[in-house]
């Protein structure tokens, strides 16, 4: 079997001690916002379109960014983890299709979730505290807990 990989884009945002979730509809997992990145769209700039379109607002990044720069060079927001997750594997362990993630954090400014059109509706979503996570570690994949966490840790150090 072939593996097909796509380049996606995930944001785990932030608001007051809590990380916003939801129960995806088609993967049947607690996931944050993200998707697929569009043609010549930057990997952060497809973080904050998804977060926009999933959860109705726009976050500030809580991203490092290198200050190389020239007549040709500029740099981007670096995610904080880049990872390669299957998606679709086959009873003999092959896998068919992979994501490769390029995951961001975010400061949410509010936990008002309104999604956009044809997104999952706001009742979906849920706000996980660190210990909520910890809580619900049998329900929701070990990477979003661990990296949920992080998100939470990371954005509190960075609006102290």
């Amino acid at each position: 079997m072939e593996t097909t990989r796509h380049f996606v884009a995930t944001i785990y945002a932030v608001h007051d001690g809590a990380v916003a979730l939801h129960e995806h509809d088609k993967l049947e997992m607690w996931l944050p916002a993200g998707g697929h990145l569009d043609r010549d769209e930057l990997p952060h700039e497809a973080a904050l379109r998804e977060t926009e379109e999933e959860l109705g607002m726009a976050v500030d990044l809580v991203a490092p960014q290198e200050a190389i720069t020239s007549e040709t060079v500029r740099s981007i927001p670096q995610p904080q983890h880049f990872l390669v997750e299957d998606i679709n594997v086959d009873q003999n362990g092959a896998v068919g299709h992979q994501h490769i993630d390029f995951i961001f954090y975010g400061h949410a400014p509010t936990r008002d979730i309104q999604p956009g059109p044809g997104e999952q509706p706001a009742e979906d979503w849920t706000w996980f505290t660190a210990a909520e996570l910890d809580a619900c570690s049998n329900e929701i994949p070990a990477d979003v807990v661990e990296i949920g966490q992080r998100a939470i840790e990371a954005v509190a150090d960075s609006h102290t």
